[in-house]
């Protein structure tokens, strides 16, 4: 059924219509927007969570092709791919301290960017995003996340016959890699990559294994989920950005970190945070500048990238925020090389790939699109975007210049 939240919009309507019947059953929700549509669909599959489908439709054209977005991992569409969606400020205008504002137009993020280039926009949030603690599976690995999309696509393939590409970020584009391999569309033109890693080699591939294992030992132990709490770090350091958070600060130990500090540290100086998998990104999730001070609230610190603002909008669209300690344990198989536990098949990735990391994120580790194009696949490129965080791939405001115009 849906649950009508405007009359229809002059175009796009009978497209979404037309889409939410290929679908299936689940209350839908409807969008409207200046020139744009978007649907909401919760697919009831029976599950103790769904998997959430967004399709963002321009009104004014018919679809030229689609492009599936997949959202990382413990994210979501919204937060990933349609942040911010606001009016954006002029750039720095009465910006607080350590923070950066962008200028610019509204409807400024990837989904918006894809639908004018002629796009129909499909984002596939994983259930993890709609899950309770308890929902979580140990079941919900990297190929269960793989057969949620295959069911999506094939619908809308069976249902528009459009020509369609993979793009997804962090674990979504190793999602869309996997995807890829086991996709023999002709319609399947490109996957694109977003920050995201093959297998590393060395000292790297060791230290993915022993993630690998870290997550295999948190699954017998019956921990299904896990919670990177960053949503919560934002949240506390907008609405309280001086009061003193619970982390050690690192000159001296026995004092703490400001919330506002805290928070800027794990978004910049992520690779020096403790944990099993921090140790991925060169740098951090944003690039930007963090000095410490003679106390906690002395510290200097500013994001260069993305703002603060940007983080919290996009944090604060999350559903549940959790990961799947199955998909975490997948995911470090594939950096540590280990097929036993999880292969991708990079043989068998036939469509193009566009695979761009960032240099302060996944950094300059080429491997897997070595493996693509050893494997036969000509029309593969890998490249590093100089100065970018993680997250910054897909929320700075120079990413449609920097980034997205690369695929």
């Amino acid at each position: 059924m849906r649950e009508r939240q405007h009359g229809d919009a002059a175009g796009g309507i009978g497209l979404l219509t037309r889409i939410e019947r290929a679908l299936g059953t689940g209350t839908a929700a409807y969008l409207p927007g200046d020139g744009w549509i978007r649907l909401t669909l919760p697919l009831d599959d029976g599950g103790p969570a769904p998997v959430t489908v967004d399709v963002v439709a321009d009104t004014a054209r018919e679809p030229e092709g689609i492009a599936y977005l997949l959202p990382g991992g413990g994210l979501n569409f919204a937060a990933e791919f349609f942040t911010p969606i606001t009016p954006i400020i002029p750039a720095n205008a009465g910006a607080p301290h350590g923070v950066v504002t962008e200028g610019g137009r509204g409807e400024r993020n990837l989904a918006h960017t894809l639908r004018r280039r002629g796009l129909l926009v499909v984002g596939v949030t994983p259930r993890e995003d709609a899950a309770a603690p308890a929902d979580v599976s140990a079941a919900w690995g990297l190929e269960a996340h793989r057969r949620d999309l295959a069911r999506v696509v094939d619908a809308l393939d069976c249902e528009l016959g459009l020509p369609y590409a993979y793009v997804g970020h962090a674990a979504g584009a190793a999602l869309a890699l996997d995807a890829a391999s086991h996709d023999a569309s002709p319609r399947l033109r490109r996957v694109v990559a977003l920050d995201t890693t093959g297998p590393y080699t060395g000292d790297l591939a060791l230290r993915a294994a022993d993630a690998r294992d870290a997550y295999a030992t948190q699954l017998a132990q019956g921990v299904p989920g896990v919670d990177p709490g960053l949503a919560a770090l934002i949240s506390k350091a907008v609405a309280d950005p001086d009061g003193v958070s619970p982390a050690p600060w690192p000159p001296d130990r026995t004092l703490r970190f400001t919330q506002a500090g805290l928070a800027h540290f794990a978004l910049i100086r992520t690779a020096a945070l403790p944990g099993p998998t921090n140790w991925i990104h060169t740098q951090g999730r944003s690039a930007g500048t963090y000095d410490f001070g003679a106390t906690p609230a002395e510290d200097r610190f500013a994001l260069t990238r993305t703002s603060l603002a940007t983080w919290h909008a996009a944090t604060a669209a999350l559903g549940s925020g959790l990961l799947p300690a199955a998909l975490l344990r997948d995911l470090a198989a594939v950096w540590a090389g280990d097929e036993d536990t999880y292969r991708i098949a990079w043989n068998r990735i036939t469509a193009e790939v566009v695979w761009l990391n960032t240099e302060l994120g996944r950094g300059d580790h080429p491997r897997g699109a070595e493996l693509i194009r050893a494997g036969g696949n000509a029309h593969v490129s890998f490249d590093v975007v100089p100065g970018y965080g993680h997250g910054d791939a897909v929320r700075a405001g120079a990413a449609a210049s920097d980034v997205w115009s690369r695929f």
